[in-house]
């Protein structure tokens, strides 16, 4: 009842993009990981095929409670988005030419712009001690925003790149 809850919250507070979200829920008021287990969690979920946050419910619930903790997070994650997606979608059908409406969409998704931005910090935060991990990320987003590799082919390249780099350096 705890995951369906908690991603149930996540799920109506974060719309429009719930990893900021997840992550507090997650880590500071639940403290169901710490902030280097959501990390290496998420990173191993963004591997899966799928969407990030999905696989880090799943993963999450299974950890706790086996299946039924999977699919009770991922039900209270999408229950809350499905409904207020339908609706809004109807809403938003009669409304849309309306410029008051249209600004509205664009600070809403400003606002979410920044609040990912400030959340991302918070998830690299555990690689400030290492240089190298810092290098990884920084070589990782380089390749993905600057010179547009495909993220599917850049993460296992980065991956592979950095456990070898990291095997070499420990004596």
């Amino acid at each position: 009842m705890q995951l369906f809850l908690g991603f149930l919250h996540v799920g109506v507070l974060g719309f429009g993009g719930v990893l900021p979200w997840a992550r507090t829920m997650i880590v500071d008021q639940r403290q169901w990981l710490t902030q280097t287990e959501f990390t290496e969690m998420l990173g191993l979920c963004q591997f899966l095929p799928g969407g990030n946050v999905m696989n880090l419910t799943v993963a999450l619930g299974a950890r706790f409670r086996g299946v039924p903790g999977a699919v009770a997070s991922t039900v209270g994650l999408l229950a809350a988005p499905v409904a207020i997606v339908i609706m809004l979608g109807a809403i938003y059908e009669q409304y849309a030419d309306i410029p008051a409406v249209k600004r509205g969409f664009v600070a809403m998704t400003a606002a979410a712009c920044g609040y990912l931005l400030a959340t991302s910090l918070k998830i690299v935060a555990p690689l400030r001690a290492d240089p190298w991990a810092i290098a990884v990320a920084v070589a990782t987003f380089i390749a993905v925003a600057v010179l547009r590799i495909p993220l599917l082919l850049a993460l296992p390249v980065m991956a592979i790149g950095s456990s070898v780099l990291l095997a070499r350096m420990q004596p």
